[in-house]
């Protein structure tokens, strides 16, 4: 028997929020100003990508040791001019997102709000404040749970999991998110997808994916639809 969402994850970038590249615009600056390494920036591909992974690659292209300390040292400086960068970056929240996460914090049985994203923790608080969502979100998981999004997502599930006082099923579960990993780590976890074209791929590129439902932005479903 089907049994209703009891926990929606979303993504951050290309989903919640547009922050005009603020983010790979901090990734090159700590880069370029830590580890003097500014050549191969432009071959990462950061869609659907963990913060730790993308440091990790291109460590690895600048033979730069992966030593806990490098990630440490860059990550210090990342969220320093991440903050620095948002206060001169065009930043907007995606279309719809607002009245759909008022339209689940409505329903008559709200389902608990996560994030599910490949931010660090503090990454993800600086954007997200930035643009007034970071206190819609009771629970999440991030990058630095896990280098890997399947993971951060069985992460994610278990805390909410915590909070409810319940092991979550995966139909219980849904994760919203702009790319083709966003759809594969909500299958290896066994929850329900819902895409929007709202980053960088369109309604006929994620749907190929197989999502349960795949919409040109939020405001083109309803809240109550995703949950029952």
């Amino acid at each position: 028997m089907a049994r209703m969402v009891r926990l929606v994850l979303f993504d951050i970038d290309g989903t919640l929020i547009r922050t005009g590249g603020a983010g790979v615009k901090a990734f090159a600056k700590v880069f370029a100003t830590e580890f003097n390494a500014v050549d191969g920036f432009e071959k990462l591909k950061f869609a659907g990508r963990t913060d730790t992974s993308l440091v990790r690659e291109f460590f690895e292209v600048h033979r730069i040791a992966a030593a806990p300390e490098n990630f440490q040292r860059f990550f210090e400086r990342y969220v320093f001019w991440l903050d620095h960068i948002l206060q001169e970056s065009h930043t907007e929240v995606c279309r719809g997102v607002r009245d759909f996460i008022a339209e689940l914090q409505a329903l008559p049985r709200p389902p608990l709000l996560g994030l599910l994203t490949g931010n660090i923790r503090l990454g993800a608080e600086i954007k997200l404040r930035h643009v007034g969502l970071w206190k819609a979100f009771e629970t999440g998981a991030f990058a630095d749970d896990h280098e890997e999004r399947d993971h951060i997502a069985a992460i994610a599930r278990q805390r909410g999991g915590r909070i409810l006082n319940e092991e979550l099923r995966g139909n219980e579960v849904v994760v919203v998110g702009d790319t083709p990993l966003d759809i594969k780590c909500a299958r290896a976890i066994g929850a329900k997808a819902l895409a929007v074209a709202t980053g960088g791929y369109s309604l006929a590129e994620l749907a190929e994916h197989g999502p349960d439902w795949v919409v040109e932005d939020l405001g083109k479903i309803r809240a109550a639809k995703v949950v029952t």
